[in-house]
């Protein structure tokens, strides 16, 4: 069959108006969605990512801080301006955008965010949720990838998925929840033997490497559905880690880089976002 691309631009927009009418309805009760993002230094990627996120705020009509701080302030300093945040009751969701300079801890960052606020759902807490099938914050690539898969319509019970890369924001999160689905699922990585004989097998398959055009067409089996996480800047050029235009003649379905999953992860941040916000009325 023809391959089915999953446009994430589409997907997001459709996601984004329904976020937009819940978010009116909030201010009507008084509240308005508050996100706060945390930029330490001046990393060019980074401020594309930021710049992203607080146009998703406006878009949406949420509102939206960013917060910028010196490459050079200390652990005590980072530390402090995340207690100011938790403190306010106009900041529903706290975002420290990573990666942050090597002087600082990120663990201990990520771990000083209130649970209830950490919209990128990387605080332990929320893993543990993750790990345990209770509620939680779900990490957004993961959340976003998962909606993808879930709009093919397939019975996802059952299936054979396949995830390359354990990172505790994508890889170990992703294969949480296709297990939530139902799927059986192996997590592949750098040590992985006859990493080809595993994907072959895959339904379902999710590549968080971060290697360009890692995944070729003779790694995919016939009719998959392909999700690729990966963002690499080749020649100043943004390239997934699947070889797109190879595997998109095996594949069932495929997600582009750009426009794929990244668009996803914006959209479930502000969903995120909302949700937190929504929770603090229901235990008002």
């Amino acid at each position: 069959m023809a391959v089915k691309i999953l446009d994430g631009k589409i997907m997001s927009a459709e996601i984004k108006a329904e976020i937009t009418e819940r978010v009116a309805a909030l201010k009507v009760q008084g509240v308005t969605p508050g996100l706060a993002v945390i930029l330490v230094g001046n990393d060019p990627a980074s401020e594309i990512y930021v710049r992203n996120k607080q146009i998703g705020c406006d878009e949406t009509g949420m509102n939206g801080r960013t917060i910028r701080l010196r490459a050079d302030i200390s652990q005590e300093a980072l530390e402090a301006e995340i207690d100011r945040l938790n403190r306010d009751s106009a900041v529903h969701g706290i975002l420290v955008q990573l990666p942050l300079p090597g002087h600082l801890d990120e663990q201990a960052v990520l771990a000083k965010i209130l649970p209830e606020k950490d919209v990128d759902g990387f605080h332990l807490i929320n893993a543990g949720h993750m790990m345990t099938g209770t509620e939680g914050v779900v990490a957004c690539t993961p959340k976003g990838a998962l909606h993808m898969i879930r709009s093919t319509g397939e019975e996802l019970a059952g299936k054979e998925a396949v995830v390359i890369g354990r990172s505790n924001i994508v890889g170990k999160p992703m294969a949480m929840l296709l297990l939530r689905e139902n799927c059986t699922v192996t997590i592949c990585h750098s040590r992985t033997k006859n990493l080809k004989e595993h994907t072959r097998r895959a339904d379902i398959l999710v590549a968080a490497v971060g290697k360009a055009g890692f995944v070729t067409a003779d790694m995919v089996k016939p009719g998959a559905i392909v999700i690729d996480v990966g963002i690499n800047r080749v020649d100043g050029k943004v390239r997934g880690d699947v070889d797109f235009d190879a595997v998109k003649e095996v594949a069932g379905w495929i997600t582009p880089v750009p426009g794929g999953v990244g668009k996803m992860t914006i959209a479930m941040l502000l969903a995120n976002t909302l949700e937190a916000a929504e929770r603090t009325l229901r235990h008002d």
